[in-house]
């Protein structure tokens, strides 16, 4: 199979095996993933356009932590840990929302200003003074790419969003995703199963032409996934010259009018730009998307996404976009039930790891960059130890 990519090659020594099951079933293997994947990796927050004033948030929680994006007085955007630094509540307890003049912590009333220094504490006689500066939220390291808001609670082994992503930067800019506008607001739901499934599922096409009738009747025959390179991959569908033959193709087909600065060659594709570990971004000719994936427990994950829409969308664009919406809402139920059925074999004793094929190949990088960064992803048993982090530890030096 000829696979176009940023000039690099598979292997052919691949792991087919992918990982063992115990990975997906190991509480202590959660706690270390949180920690050196969730929490030093660059995570979506939100878009610009969802900060549209002075005051305006978005609270955004991951792994035990919890930040606040906003945009301040003078129009800056600003990251912190939405931690109070008084008794640790949180500042802002919605999803959203604005808050113009100050946040006011709503356990004990200290004031913080929208550049994130103290303005003061409620009774400011009962302490003694305080430096303002000192006693200012904490921030939390943040980069803003083509209008996507990116966050990261700790230092960790990627570069800058923007060296990470530089592959796809001229497709990426041709959207102008930076002056899109929000459409149904961020939304999250909750499925039965690991982190990892949800990935897996999502990281191959191989599956397309017999699970997502509607993705099968749209592009299925000329799909195509890249490989994950140093943090990214890359997947695209070109619309299939037939008119199409369920409801919600055949229209979309119909009515999928590009924006005018897209180039040609962008007008009838769909693409997915994958950031590891758990994020995607997705273009259509109308939308643009994220949607990412974290862990709850072991068993147990949150779906987040948003959809973003051209600023001056016409009646045409916006029936069609309703269709994208409903397409890729078909795409989603299905691809659930398949993480169930794949998450719950790997409590068995008889699933025997997998066996993956040459189109795959985005799990299988997937599972080599998890590799990477936890090398007790590669003991085929569950270890007795129960110091996980320790172990992970040594193999790394070694």
């Amino acid at each position: 199979m000829d696979i176009k990519t940023r000039d690099v090659s598979i292997p052919a020594d691949w792991d087919r095996r992918g990982l063992p099951g115990w990975c997906y079933h190991s509480d202590a293997l959660l706690d270390l993933e949180k920690e050196e994947l969730f929490k030093t990796h660059w995570q979506i927050a939100c878009h610009v356009s969802d900060l549209p004033n002075a005051g305006s948030f978005v609270s955004f929680d991951l792994c035990e932590e919890r930040a606040l994006v906003l945009r301040d007085a003078s129009g800056e955007l600003r990251a912190f840990h939405n931690i109070c630094r008084h008794r640790g509540s949180r500042l802002v307890t919605k999803e959203s929302g604005t808050c113009p003049n100050a946040l006011i912590c709503p356990f004990h009333g200290w004031v913080y200003n929208l550049d994130g220094s103290l303005r003061g504490p409620a009774r400011p006689e009962s302490f003694p003074s305080l430096d303002k500066d000192v006693f200012g939220l904490r921030p939390v390291e943040m980069e803003v790419w083509n209008g996507f808001i990116f966050l990261r609670f700790r230092p960790g082994p990627q570069p800058s969003v923007a060296e990470m992503l530089a592959p796809f930067e001229a497709e990426a800019t041709a959207y102008r995703m930076a002056s899109h506008v929000p459409t149904d607001g961020i939304w999250t739901e909750e499925t039965p199963v690991n982190w990892k499934s949800v990935r897996d599922v999502d990281n191959e096409g191989y599956h397309v032409a017999m699970a997502h009738p509607a993705l099968q009747d749209l592009y299925g025959s000329s799909y195509q996934d890249e490989p994950y390179v140093d943090g990214v991959s890359r997947t695209v569908g070109q619309f299939s010259p037939s008119k199409g033959r369920r409801w919600a193709v055949r229209n979309y087909k119909k009515l999928s009018r590009p924006q005018e600065h897209l180039p040609e060659d962008l007008h009838q594709k769909w693409l997915y730009f994958g950031i590891f570990p758990n994020s995607v971004i997705a273009m259509t000719p109308e939308t643009v998307l994220f949607y990412q994936e974290f862990p709850v427990t072991v068993g147990r994950s949150t779906i987040r996404s948003a959809t973003y829409r051209n600023r001056d969308e016409d009646r045409q664009q916006r029936a069609a976009r309703y269709l994208t919406a409903r397409i890729d809402r078909e795409t989603v139920d299905e691809d659930i039930q398949l993480t169930i059925w794949s998450n719950e074999s790997m409590a068995s004793k008889s699933f025997e790891g997998f066996y993956l094929s040459d189109l795959e190949y985005g799990v299988r990088t997937h599972h080599n960059h998890l590799r990477k960064v936890l090398p007790v992803y590669t003991l085929e048993d569950a270890p007795e130890q129960a110091d996980l982090a320790a172990l992970n530890a040594s193999m790394q030096r070694t």
